[in-house]
């Protein structure tokens, strides 16, 4: 009986590991171009649930800032994730919704397809290096697609 409670034990410690990935939170700084002329800094955050060892589901929030102008974003969608030893680059599709306050708060349905690259540093956190998304909009029925994000960051991984 306590032999058979060691060798759960020790093996449970192996599962550990697995499972030391399956929620990754990131924070980091971001620079957003919309279209036509509005360049913004501010902050990027997003959690991500890997059900897969390569498979997982994002939920991204963003925010950026520019005199009394702001952009608010926040999305969710599919991540797929090469679990290199050291560098992780990873591509995602994102949908749900932009919101731009300027006086007036309008929303609109946005979607984002991008991707960056994961660099390990220590068990359990990483440096995002780069995080590029071509952001999609439609305010006012009218389709804006010139719209860029740049971020990076610190991933912590539990």
């Amino acid at each position: 009986m306590r032999r058979s409670a060691l060798i759960c034990l020790f093996l449970g410690m192996f599962c550990w590991s697995a499972a030391a990935q399956r929620v990754e939170l990131f924070g980091g700084y971001q620079f957003t171009h919309l279209q036509t002329s509005y360049n913004a800094s501010g902050w990027n955050a997003s959690i991500t649930g890997n059900f897969k060892h390569v498979l997982g589901i994002t939920g991204d929030f963003s925010g950026a800032y520019k005199n009394s102008s702001n952009a608010y974003t926040y999305t969710i969608g599919p991540v797929l994730q090469a679990r290199l030893p050291i560098v992780q680059p990873f591509v995602h599709a994102l949908f749900g919704g932009m919101t731009r306050t300027n006086g007036v708060s309008t929303s609109a349905f946005a979607w984002m397809l991008g991707g960056g690259i994961d660099i390990g540093l220590r068990k359990g956190i990483g440096l995002r290096l780069v995080q590029a998304d071509w952001i999609n909009t439609n305010f006012y029925d009218q389709t804006q697609n010139r719209n860029v994000r740049g971020s990076a960051g610190i991933v912590l991984k539990f």
